[in-house]
C-alpha cells in the first residue's frame, strides 16, 4: 500500500472543498469513500459581524500533525486534508475543512469526525467575536461538549 496522501494547511486564505475534495479522491488506488466537514462562521443568531481566529505558529501545526498522525494509526485511509482559516472570518465563510479517504467508508466516517473531535479540543486556536453593534465580544471559551465528544476517542471507540 502506498504512503498516504496528507495535506495540512493553516492559512488566512479561502479554501476550496470542492477542490479538496476531488484531490481526495484520487488519493489512492483504492479509494472506495470520502467523508469531508467543513465548519462555517455563524452570525449567532444575527448578533456577529465576524470571527477572529489567531493561532500560535508552528504549534498548531505539530499539534494538528499529531492529530493526523494518530488517525493514520487508527485506520486505513488514503488520504487526510487538514485546512484551518485564521484572521477574521464573516458568516458563512469556511473556518475548516477535514477530509478523509479510505477503501470504506466506516474508516473515512469515523476518521473525519475524530479528527475535528480533536481540532475543537487540541488545537490551538482562540477565537474572539466581533458584534455587529461595533463591540467586541470575549474569546470563546471552550465547550464541555466538545470535550465530551473527544473524550470518547480515548477509549479507542
Amino acid at each position: 500500500m502506498a504512503a498516504p496522501r496528507v495535506a495540512l494547511l493553516i492559512t488566512a486564505e479561502p479554501f476550496d472543498a470542492a477542490a479538496e475534495t476531488a484531490a481526495l479522491q484520487t488519493s489512492g488506488s483504492d479509494v472506495g469513500a470520502v467523508a469531508t466537514f467543513v465548519g462555517l462562521c455563524r452570525s449567532e443568531g444575527g448578533i456577529l459581524s465576524g470571527l477572529e481566529l489567531e493561532h500560535y505558529p508552528g504549534m498548531a501545526e505539530e499539534e494538528i500533525s499529531r492529530v493526523i498522525a494518530d488517525a493514520l494509526a487508527r485506520w486505513p485511509l488514503d488520504g487526510v486534508t487538514v485546512i484551518h482559516r485564521h484572521g477574521l472570518m464573516r458568516p458563512g465563510d469556511g473556518i475548516v475543512f477535514v477530509g478523509t479517504a479510505s477503501s470504506h467508508r466506516a474508516a473515512a466516517f469515523s476518521a473525519c469526525e475524530f479528527l475535528m473531535d480533536y481540532l475543537k479540543t487540541r488545537a490551538p486556536f482562540w477565537k474572539k467575536e466581533h458584534r455587529l453593534d461595533g463591540s467586541t465580544g470575549g474569546w470563546v471559551a471552550a465547550k464541555a461538549e466538545d470535550d465530551a465528544a473527544a473524550s470518547r476517542w480515548k477509549s479507542g471507540e
